[in-house]
């Protein structure tokens, strides 16, 4: 698994793999979409809060079997299960009192039919997975929370 500089400027790296994964995959443009901010929301919480300043590389691969499509990140930042800043959105509050951060993750999980964290050997391991055919789409606020 090919390693990539954890920086902003490769965000869009990732955005082309996943993109050009959920194409062979035959992934309609709603559920490659949803695939692609969920990857997004991922790679950015490695380099801004995982890495930070420091600076470091992580690693996505994916593929497909059976009747879903996945997408795994690693890297050996600091333990981070983005399930732990996952909380659903404020919308009864004004925008001033609201609480800051956790909207992405919010996103990112409900977007995707599956999603697993793993801290092994040091490296986080995350894994976002879509159905192919998008009928079992599940809210994961509540296997996520």
């Amino acid at each position: 698994m090919p390693r990539i500089p954890a920086s902003l400027s490769s965000l869009d790296q990732v955005a082309d793999y996943v993109l050009a994964l959920a194409e062979r995959a035959g992934l309609s443009s709603g559920l490659a979409e949803r695939l692609r901010l969920a990857a997004d929301e991922l790679a950015t919480n490695i380099v801004v809060h995982g890495y930070g300043e420091a600076g470091g590389a992580f690693a996505v691969e994916g593929g497909m079997d059976g009747e879903s499509v996945w997408i795994r990140f690693e890297d050996d930042a600091r333990p981070f299960d983005p399930r732990a800043g996952y909380r659903r959105p404020e919308y009864g509050l004004p925008f001033a009192q609201r609480r800051i951060g956790g909207l992405g993750v919010y996103l990112a999980l409900t977007a995707v039919d599956g999603f697993t964290y793993r801290r092994v050997a040091g490296r986080n391991i995350s894994t976002l997975r879509i159905l192919r055919d998008g009928a079992h789409h599940n809210d994961q606020r509540s296997r996520a929370g």
